[in-house]
């Protein structure tokens, strides 16, 4: 055991119980909690966690009423009959020395079904459904409802619950001015406003006794107009800890909000500060939380004295075995959350099963298995982006012997790309983890080594794996071959751009050039808290006393000049991730970029670039037309159909579907093939 993280790895004595580290996996829902058929895969993730050696697990929400529900016919503890699959839960985690607590989560007006309800009747920006403001009576009931969910998550062997009082949801909603508008006793200042959370813990604690955890999320920074002051965030939690709660767990924003908090661009530990702010005013331990996914971030924040315990959601989907690989100092094998939300959050918002980009094991630990193989072959895989370097990673692990060829002189393909956009460096992190899994599997990875299929049949391969991805599509205009037109790859290699600049094409690539054009080369990155805060528009000050620790934001001016512009006549972005799309939409509005669409590209000239909208032709005087319109698949190296040596042959990632720079996909379709050979 290292002693390099002694804060991450001491036990936190409770009195009654311990909690053998001080790692907290966070409530993320997944899908799997909401289908009693379902618990069995449910387990098995959990489990994985547990086996990996955090200290404490949350579930996904769980709703104590269907007017609570987050989707219809959600996840629910309302009978005894919903006791019996979360046993199957408790018993994997615990078999593994991890505690659990069962997370109690009421939608409010949040919820995406029409029995939604609330402190005040006003409809939430990201539900269609108007809630019905609750009653005095109906109010009462969902104290009980909580306190008989608690009951039920004891008698299905959970430690605890957790109470969900942040992000917007139900209990936030009576605990903020920003909706709750009441003039009762449920409504009015914030002795008023925080009797709802106050008297749930109370019935809580008096339902299940002293000796079970009750963790309270407690909003920190709300981020929304109308929202509280630090001082009132520590009247909540003073009065929380006076009737019984166990744990603190940090909350940051609504989901509503305008500011980022999760997303990659979010310096890690962004919010520590409140944590700390909270932890001065209070006895009992506070868990730290958000964008901290690696553990020098986690010890510093516990050896500093700013919280007691941290919490990871995400990162935990992306390497279950964080914590014994932190515990044998085997942290260049972290497999590291990018914070990217496309196949968790993104999916959850959709309704699909949560799981993760870097890790497609994630929910799927009994569908995707990684069996040793019996009958080992010589595999060859083409290419060394995240498709080829996951299927040859894999295959070796299984036991393969695999050869991986890549041409350039470096892994990594299209993240090479994108780690250097302003808010995705944390994609050097999978490159590095790759690496390290192609070290260890002993995959012999030959670099600078452009293959043929005539090389690859005379070395006798048995399997062949072509992911060989995609190049930039050129521009077909009139002019297109000017010195001024560049594609995305040249210049995200660092190739010179003037200070007035067309992009064209505003998929994920054109946001990504755009956000990169914005700052100067020179600028040292990633971005620091105080600049991003000041960017953003969120208080420095810890105890801040502004509505909902909001500030005006102070953006930069920008140092170019830049149209962004598309074909298609829906509005720019539009395809981008549900729950990161807003933020990369937000940056460019708030920098300037002029976005068109409905745009038809006629020629390139000295002066710029002719375009057509509204049936009227137009110059923008530019000095570099950067094209972000697409790629192409590289395939030539795929036999055709009716040749005999196509059987051994697969293609997979971008070769396969060149539609969008899909990484979610292309880690997917390796690993899932690279498990079939």
């Amino acid at each position: 055991m290292t002693t390099r993280y002694a804060h991450i790895l001491k036990p936190l004595h409770l009195g009654y119980t311990t909690i053998k580290n001080r790692v907290v996996m966070g409530s993320m829902h997944t899908g799997l909690e909401d289908r009693f058929y379902n618990y069995p895969k449910l387990a098995a993730y959990f489990e994985e966690r547990a086996k990996g050696g955090v200290g404490l697990i949350i579930t996904g929400g769980i709703s104590p009423n269907r007017q609570g529900w987050l989707l219809p016919a959600g996840g629910t503890m309302n009978t005894l009959g919903d006791v019996v699959p979360h046993r199957l839960v408790t018993h994997a985690v615990h078999k593994h020395g991890a505690k659990i607590l069962m997370q109690i989560l009421h939608a409010g007006r949040y919820g995406y079904q029409p029995f939604v309800v609330s402190s005040s009747p006003i409809k939430s920006p990201i539900s269609p459904f108007k809630p019905r403001q609750l009653s005095e009576k109906q109010i009462l009931q969902t104290i009980d409802d909580y306190a008989r969910t608690a009951n039920l998550a004891k008698n299905a062997g959970y430690d605890g619950v957790e109470v969900m009082g942040s992000e917007g949801y139900l209990i936030n909603q009576f605990l903020s001015r920003h909706v709750n508008q009441r003039q009762d006793r449920w409504g009015g200042d914030i002795q008023n406003r925080m009797r709802f959370a106050v008297e749930i813990v109370k019935a809580i604690r008096a339902k299940v006794g002293e000796k079970f955890i009750i963790s309270f999320r407690l909003s920190f920074l709300d981020l929304v107009h109308d929202g509280n002051t630090m001082d009132e965030v520590i009247v909540v939690a003073q009065a929380l800890e006076k009737v019984g709660v166990t744990l603190l767990n940090t909350g940051i924003g609504w989901h509503e909000a305008r500011i980022p908090t999760i997303v990659t661009s979010v310096p890690r530990a962004a919010f520590v500060d409140y944590t700390a702010e909270v932890k001065k005013h209070v006895k009992l331990p506070v868990i730290a939380s958000n964008r901290i996914n690696m553990p020098d971030t986690a010890e510093e924040i516990l050896a500093s004295g700013q919280a007691d315990m941290v919490q990871m959601a995400r990162p935990l989907l992306a390497d279950p075995y964080w914590v014994s690989k932190t515990a044998t100092n085997r942290v260049d094998e972290i497999n590291t959350c990018i914070a990217c939300n496309q196949a968790c959050l993104d999916h959850t918002f959709k309704n699909q099963r949560a799981t993760c980009l870097v890790n497609p094991r994630a929910a799927y630990e009994t569908e995707l298995v990684y069996i040793k193989t019996k009958r080992p072959k010589r595999i060859a895989v083409v290419g060394a982006g995240v498709a080829g370097m996951s299927a040859a990673t894999v295959a070796a692990e299984r036991g393969h012997k695999v050869t991986l060829f890549e041409a350039n002189n470096e892994v990594g393909g299209q993240f090479n790309l994108a780690k250097v956009v302003p808010g995705k460096e944390e994609f050097h992190e999978t490159i590095r983890y790759f690496k390290k899994q192609i070290q260890q599997t002993a995959v012999d990875l030959r670099l600078n080594t452009k293959v043929n299929r005539e090389q690859l049949e005379r070395e006798g391969f048995d399997e062949v794996i072509v992911a060989t991805g995609v190049i930039p599509r050129a521009l077909k205009i009139e002019g297109s071959q000017a010195p001024q037109v560049l594609s995305y790859a040249e210049v995200l290699r660092g190739a010179p751009v003037g200070l007035r600049v067309a992009v064209i094409g505003a998929g994920g690539i054109g946001f990504d050039v755009s956000e990169y054009l914005l700052k100067p080369e020179h600028q040292p990155q990633p971005q620091s808290i105080v600049d991003w805060k000041r960017e953003w528009g969120v208080d420095q000050n810890a105890n801040y006393v502004s509505e909902g620790g909001m500030q005006p934001a102070e953006v930069e001016t920008p140092i170019r000049e830049i149209y962004l512009m598309q074909r298609k006549t829906t509005p720019l972005g539009a395809g981008l991730g549900k729950t990161s799309g807003w933020v990369h939409r937000a940056q460019l509005k708030k920098h300037a970029v002029k976005m068109l669409r409905g745009v038809q590209y006629k020629a390139v000239t000295d002066e710029g670039i002719w375009i057509n909208m509204n049936g009227q032709d137009q110059l923008l005087r530019v000095d570099t037309i950067v094209v972000c319109a697409g790629q192409e698949s590289v395939v030539e190296i795929m036999p055709k159909q009716d040749e005999k040596t196509l059987a051994k042959y697969h293609i997979i990632g971008g070769a396969k579907l060149a539609a969008e720079l899909d990484a979610k996909r292309a880690i997917r379709d390796g690993a899932e093939l690279a498990a079939k050979l």
